[in-house]
């Protein structure tokens, strides 16, 4: 399991009974975790006293409960900052997990040694944006949803890259990925996080199960003759992380000489000493 080890303003304290207990920077929270089947006592002392919880409705969705929260924090990682918003559907506008495909991915560029142009897919909050251009990159950040497009341009001015080389399309990304290759545009590296489920602005379908073979076979179209990386991750518990690769060898790295592995991100839990699953990804090097 890949799991970064370089967090200090986010710790996952505990995790039991479907929930678990995070610190994002001073501010603790519980929020719910499909992955969390195991059930342990809940010791610590923070499950009762969370400035902040996300209770599920049984009518669908849920809310914060018990909110003691600012409306917005801002959090580091390394030289990066992001802003820190509870969002609806128990969301904060960051996952903390994707650190270690920042990490890997960071290394590539900067030892590239050359210009490395960059497209990132469901490019949501702009992690990924900011950790590659923070590391050198030139990075073009493509999602369907306006605010999350201007949160990233936040966390960008946040992280000192007000001014690198970032452009940000909202746009559906099969739609730009077509016209990008009418244009005969280019990328050394292709970053993709795509959701479960989703509609684009026009109320395109994405069904992850049905999209996502056509969808890898298109971006790999886009990939420069000179490539570096290609990065695909998914949160969706039935796809695994065997399939994943399935998809990313058979449509990426056969045609373009790379070497995949794929296996499960996670995070440390302190409490416990082992590590949550919290998605999969699939890493190919040319």
């Amino acid at each position: 399991m890949w799991v970064s080890k370089n967090w200090k303003d986010y710790r996952l304290l505990d995790a039991s009974d479907g929930e678990r207990l995070e610190l994002w920077g001073k501010y603790s929270l519980v929020r719910p975790d499909p992955q969390v089947i195991w059930k342990n006592a809940k010791q610590h002392p923070l499950w009762d006293k969370a400035d902040a919880g996300y209770r599920r409705s049984r009518s669908g969705g849920g809310a914060w409960s018990e909110n003691r929260l600012p409306e917005s924090w801002t959090i580091g990682y390394g030289s990066l900052r992001f802003v820190i918003k509870p969002m609806g559907f128990k969301h904060t506008g960051l996952f903390p997990e994707q650190a270690t495909n920042w990490d890997w991915f960071s290394a590539l560029i900067r030892n590239a040694k050359r210009p490395v142009k960059v497209l990132n897919l469901f490019a949501y909050t702009g992690g990924a944006t900011v950790a590659a251009a923070a590391a050198g990159a030139s990075v073009v950040h493509v999602d369907a949803a306006k605010g999350m497009v201007a949160a990233a341009k936040e966390n960008a001015a946040l992280s000192g890259l007000r001014d690198a080389p970032i452009r940000y399309i909202v746009d559906d990304c099969r739609k730009f990925m077509e016209r990008e290759l009418r244009r005969g545009n280019r990328y050394d590296a292709i970053i993709m996080d795509p959701p479960s489920y989703g509609r684009g602005p026009t109320g395109e379908v994405w069904k992850i199960e049905e999209s996502i073979d056509p969808f890898v076979a298109l971006s790999a179209q886009l990939l420069s003759d000179n490539p570096l990386f290609f990065l695909l991750n998914s949160y969706t518990t039935g796809l695994s992380a065997s399939a994943m690769r399935y998809i990313v060898d058979l449509r990426v790295a056969r045609s373009r000489g790379g070497k995949c592995e794929a296996d499960e991100i996670g995070l440390y839990v302190e409490k416990s000493g082992l590590t949550l699953p919290a998605g999969s990804s699939v890493r190919c090097t040319f």
